[in-house]
């Protein structure tokens, strides 16, 4: 696709702008608590991968849980928003980059996006949830560095992030999940064993004091909101 093609789509990204009806991206502080969040959930991640040892395949530059679009929460995308805010300071070149690839990543998936393109929040209806299990599906996520294949905003990336490779609860918390790439060959014991445990209570009372609904995607909580002279 010619060069000149794309730029245009990029250029035509338009932004959530102040005043639009999207909770889940007008920005917010950041919940002091959400610190706790991340300690206790990075320690059991810890803790997991000490059990599972080489039953774990999760390394550096293994990027296939960093491919297809999936849902975060409004915590979620306040950590990434600050976490960008932190990079603009005192990074500006890969913040730079990190936003050039949300524009492109939006400039080539916006048009089937399941939800409000505006704002950015997913829609909730049957139809709109149906689509989303294909939308975006082997995009890689616009966190990802291509060059060095890791994620330019780890220490801010989403829960869903921090807790894949385990196995973890699925569901209503009744079947255990882990990574495709993880404890092959291993029995259910074995597994069961490494269980990851998520703090999902201390995480719904963040989001709930962030006073948003809704879901997005990562792309729009790499990227600032228009100047208010665009509305």
């Amino acid at each position: 696709m010619p060069d000149n093609y794309i730029a245009a789509l990029v250029a035509s990204v338009d932004l959530p702008r102040p005043g639009s009806q999207s909770a889940m991206l007008a920005p917010m502080p950041l919940p002091a608590g959400d610190s706790q969040l991340v300690q206790i959930t990075d320690a059991a991640l810890a803790e997991a991968a000490r059990r599972a040892g080489n039953w774990l395949a999760c390394r550096p530059g293994c990027t296939q849980c960093c491919h297809g679009a999936f849902a975060i929460n409004a915590l979620d995308a306040e950590r990434l928003r600050a976490g960008m805010a932190t990079l603009r300071a005192t990074d500006p070149a890969t913040a730079q980059a990190i936003e050039t690839r949300a524009r492109h990543w939006l400039a080539e998936h916006l048009p089937s996006f399941p939800g409000d393109s505006a704002t950015g929040l997913l829609g909730t209806s049957d139809e709109d949830q149906a689509r989303f299990e294909d939308f975006a599906d082997d995009a890689a996520c616009p966190a990802l560095n291509p060059a060095t294949g890791l994620c330019d905003v780890y220490a801010w990336r989403p829960m869903t992030c921090r807790v894949f490779g385990p196995p973890v609860r699925m569901g209503a918390g009744d079947a255990l999940g882990c990574c495709e790439l993880c404890f092959v060959g291993a029995t259910e014991a074995e597994i069961a064993a490494c269980e990851m445990p998520l703090p999902h209570e201390l995480e719904a009372q963040l989001v709930a004091e962030t006073a948003q609904s809704g879901e997005t995607v990562v792309a729009f909580a790499l990227l600032p909101s228009a100047p208010a002279s665009h509305v």
